[in-house]
């Protein structure tokens, strides 16, 4: 039997090489492309955290300052040693003070030397969140923080509005899809009240849709929470009313 030996450079033809050249060099591209978009990734969350990491400060600041002041008058009546003891001395008591009207805005100074005015802090038991509200909203305000939309001041009447990012991470209000109907929201106000809201409704919207803003409540207490869904082509929007 005649065994026939083909040898490699038979099928090798200058287009195999041109096409393997172009495949290698795709790879390479490939490789690049992933390890860039890994290194963006890491960096990208890496700020997040630390951006969110103010927002705790924030929190913490808040927790720990207390804006009571408790101040104890006490009378000293001094007698003469000559006076009589049957005598009643009358004793003048001092004018009550005015109480001061509670800030409904505090301004407090983060580790990165900005200072940020707070007006309340959220918190959503379900999913595990809780931060501090800024009374303003911006693209860089939103990456510290939930921030204000729009309504009257935390716990007053009307619809209090609140938006936040939906990150991946689960960070801000990236898992507030997970609410349920029934779900407990608690915000509560630089003067200390607390109140707890309940989650009646949760529906998308158009970006360009602000009826969920409306003040039109009824003369209750409401929330309206807000943040991106559909990879930022809707809102979601999550629906509370005073418990």
């Amino acid at each position: 039997m005649n065994q026939i030996l083909i040898s490699q450079k038979v099928y090798v033809t200058k287009e195999m090489k041109r096409k393997q050249k172009i495949y290698k060099t795709l790879y390479i591209i490939s490789v690049i492309t992933v390890i860039i978009l890994s290194l963006y990734y890491i960096i990208a969350e890496r700020n997040k955290a630390i951006q969110e990491g103010y927002s705790y400060e924030l929190m913490e600041q808040i927790n720990n300052d207390d804006n009571t002041i408790v101040e104890e008058h006490t009378i000293v009546v001094a007698l003469d040693d000559n006076s009589d003891d049957s005598q009643v001395v009358p004793i003048q008591e001092p004018e009550p003070e005015e109480t001061p009207e509670e800030p409904q805005a505090r301004e407090i100074t983060a580790s990165n030397g900005q200072i940020y005015e707070i007006e309340g802090t959220l918190s959503i038991p379900s999913i595990g969140i809780s931060y501090p509200i800024l009374t303003e909203q911006s693209e860089q305000l939103l990456k510290i923080s939930l921030c204000k939309y729009w309504g009257p001041s935390p716990n007053e009447i009307g619809n209090y509005c609140v938006v936040g990012h939906n990150y991946a991470s689960g960070k801000m209000f990236g898992k507030l899809a997970q609410v349920s109907i029934g779900d407990t929201v608690t915000l509560k106000d630089l003067s200390g009240r607390t109140i707890t809201y309940s989650i009646y409704n949760k529906y998308p919207v158009e970006p360009t849709d602000v009826s969920c803003t409306s003040q039109l409540t009824n003369g209750n207490r409401e929330l309206t929470l807000i943040t991106c869904t559909d990879y930022g082509k809707r809102r979601l929007v999550v629906k509370a009313r005073e418990i």
